[in-house]
């Protein structure tokens, strides 16, 4: 019979972003009935280079190691990230052992402070408004890749820190427009800022964005099953359809990959997906679909259907000029 602890050591970085992540999972786990959550704040090499562009930086797994080797020493007894930041192969002895409900997904467009769009705007309209040689902040290459392809005489400029920071730098105008992940505005009560959300049709978002991934040791029962109670099942078979959709590409954090699965009824599950040239010439698309007792196979799938197209030579250049 599985060991109930009667502490649940929570281990999270320390931003803003991530310690709402944490006590989000606290919280679930207290309305179940399970056990007080202690967090536990880790400083990650990410954290330690935030100066850095990612790319430079050696990829997001920078916010996920110490972490897990906190994890894998039995110093927390699991750990709370973006799924987005996790790498698609996961240190032996660790698993995933559930996931929050999804927020948005989708990429968002922000403007500086007092300058709007109609509710009803298109990206037509956000290019008729920026002009043609914006200077767009973001440090993600998977955005850049593909917004180089609607914004053709755009300046990509990465952009690091907390959100109040990254927002601080835009309305004093380091920036014409941010480029972020809705799902983070959003949880952080600032949705207000978001000026546009970008179809998937024009920016397929990260594999995993919006969902929040509880990581414990693959053989802790007791802790398994904690979390098994807060786990969320639409949100779990789409991360599990984006995430083999990477690994069957072997895509490492920082390459141009995108990938968004969704439930389309109760027994299917559909993905779309894209990888892109880093300077936007080239995007190679795919979609695929199947019943969610199959996720991990849909996203293989989608991902052999990318690799025939010629995906496996975009995303080695990528790593060479990473």
């Amino acid at each position: 019979m599985a060991h109930t602890p009667r502490e649940l050591r929570l281990g999270t970085r320390g931003s803003q972003l991530a310690l709402w992540q944490a006590h989000a999972v606290a919280a679930a786990v207290a309305e179940r009935g399970g056990p007080p959550c202690r967090i536990v704040v880790i400083k990650t090499s990410g954290d330690m280079l935030a100066d850095r562009p990612l790319s430079e930086a050696g990829g997001k797994r920078l916010f996920v190691k110490e972490i897990e080797d906190a994890l894998l020493r039995n110093d927390v007894d699991l750990a709370v990230h973006s799924s987005k930041d996790m790498p698609a192969a996961l240190p032996d002895g660790l698993a995933i052992a559930g996931v929050l409900p999804r927020e948005d997904p989708l990429d968002a467009v922000v403007l500086p402070a007092g300058i709007r769009l109609e509710a009803d705007a298109t990206t037509d309209d956000l290019l008729a408004l920026l002009g043609p040689t914006p200077h767009i902040g973001t440090g993600s290459v998977r955005r850049v890749a593909q917004l180089s392809r609607m914004f053709s005489g755009a300046r990509f400029g990465a952009i690091r820190g907390n959100l109040d920071t990254r927002l601080r730098k835009l309305d004093a105008g380091d920036h014409d427009a941010l480029v972020l992940a809705a799902a983070g505005l959003r949880r952080l009560g600032m949705a207000s800022r978001i000026t546009m959300t970008l179809p998937a049709g024009a920016c397929v978002p990260a594999p995993g964005q919006g969902i929040v991934a509880i990581e414990i040791r693959a053989d802790d029962e007791g802790v398994r099953q904690i979390v098994r109670g807060i786990d969320d099942a639409d949100a779990g078979v789409a991360l599990e359809a984006e995430r083999a959709l990477v690994e069957a590409l072997g895509g490492g954090c920082q390459t141009p990959i995108g990938a968004l699965a969704s439930p389309v009824d109760a027994a299917t599950i559909a993905i779309v997906a894209a990888v892109a040239t880093l300077d936007g010439s080239r995007i190679i698309r795919a979609s695929e679909s199947g019943p969610r007792r199959e996720a991990a196979a849909v996203g293989a799938r989608a991902g052999r259907q990318l690799i025939a197209q010629g995906a496996d030579v975009i995303l080695a250049e990528a790593q060479t000029r990473a």
